[in-house]
């Protein structure tokens, strides 16, 4: 969270929010003053989130069921995004990160944590991400590949160019 500048009073978009486990975090991060979107494709992740907030009491995170072409965020709405190991399932990347940077306000940071796909073929290679991020419109900022040793999880982050 401190690569993308998650603090307090935040706005943050998790994409591909899944069961919630950033999304949680993050709450938790941005406080009362902040808020967090966790976006998915699949209503009963969404549910599952939901419910999670409620148990916790984190009254600052509102879910979004997004299309698998656009995440349906408000425009200029958030200061942080984070794709999770979620890029790949993207099937038209520079279109949907077309639609992702009229959600980000000035400054605002992207960051994709994904897997190379050696090994096997479930991930996408992170050249390919710079170029279609590049494509849409983004600046690489950072690298990172301290996800794991084995070369194959990497950490993106880009600004909107």
């Amino acid at each position: 969270m401190d690569v993308l500048g998650i603090k307090a009073g935040s706005s943050v978009a998790d994409v591909g929010a899944g069961s919630g486990w950033f999304t949680v975090r993050a709450a938790k991060r941005v406080g009362s003053n902040g808020l967090v979107y966790a976006v998915e494709i699949n209503s009963e992740y969404l549910k599952h989130i939901d419910k999670r907030s409620k148990e916790e009491n984190l009254s600052n995170i509102r879910t979004i069921l997004g299309k698998e072409d656009d995440p349906l965020l408000p425009e200029k709405s958030v200061d942080a995004v984070l794709l999770l190991k979620t890029y790949h399932e993207i099937s038209e990347p520079v279109r949907w990160l077309r639609r992702m940077r009229s959600a980000m306000r000035e400054g605002a940071l992207l960051g994709i944590i994904d897997r190379t796909g050696k090994g096997d073929d479930h991930g996408i290679d992170p050249d390919t991400v710079v170029k279609e991020a590049q494509r849409a419109g983004f600046v690489l900022v950072e690298q990172h590949d301290f996800v794991r040793p084995d070369e194959v999880d990497y950490f993106l982050v880009f600004r909107v160019g």
